[in-house]
């Protein structure tokens, strides 16, 4: 199984999927932004664009190093990871539906004040990301228009990350 954590940045999903995983048997992290990364570092650079989910080999990668990873171990994987555009989001889960695997889609969201403050306050990427603030608005649009229809979402606005985490793992469980 697969318990996807969807959302924008400041919303938590880092923290809460550590927390997820602990709390779930037999599970493991995946950042499939790592992917991302590995079709960062391919030299000569694949052609430009400013998010690696618009490289169409991005989906495709994901679904298979998930599938591979489950085929290896078994268990859930735990998977952070922001998808705005319904399109890639609908490659994903037909992938993965493909290789009969199951997924359970959350969203964390926040409203967009506490999410500015967390992007503010972040210690880790730094202060008031450009890249984190450009995109708020597309995570509101993705929200109002299919992203909330798509999952089950946990508004972190007012729960820590461990709150957040125990009512993701909750949820699978039941």
């Amino acid at each position: 199984m697969i318990v996807w954590l969807n959302g924008t940045h400041g919303a938590g999903k880092t923290t809460t999927s550590a927390l997820v995983q602990q709390l779930i048997p037999d599970s493991r992290v995946f950042d499939a932004e790592k992917v991302g990364e590995t079709l960062m570092d391919i030299t000569p650079g694949l052609p430009g664009t400013d998010n690696f989910q618009h490289w169409p080999p991005w989906r495709p990668l994901v679904v298979e190093t998930a599938r591979h990873v489950l085929d290896y171990t078994g268990g859930t994987l735990v998977m952070p990871m922001t998808v705005l555009v319904e399109q890639y989001w609908r490659e994903i889960s037909t992938g993965l539906a493909q290789h009969a695997i199951p997924v359970r889609h959350f969203v964390l969201h926040a409203d967009q004040e506490t999410l500015r403050g967390r992007i503010a306050g972040d210690t880790v990427v730094g202060p008031n990301s450009w890249f984190r603030l450009k995109y708020l608005e597309p995570y509101a649009e993705a929200a109002r228009t299919w992203l909330h229809a798509e999952a089950e979402v946990v508004d972190t606005t007012h729960l820590t990350p461990a709150q957040a985490a125990l009512q993701i793992a909750e949820a699978v469980r039941s």
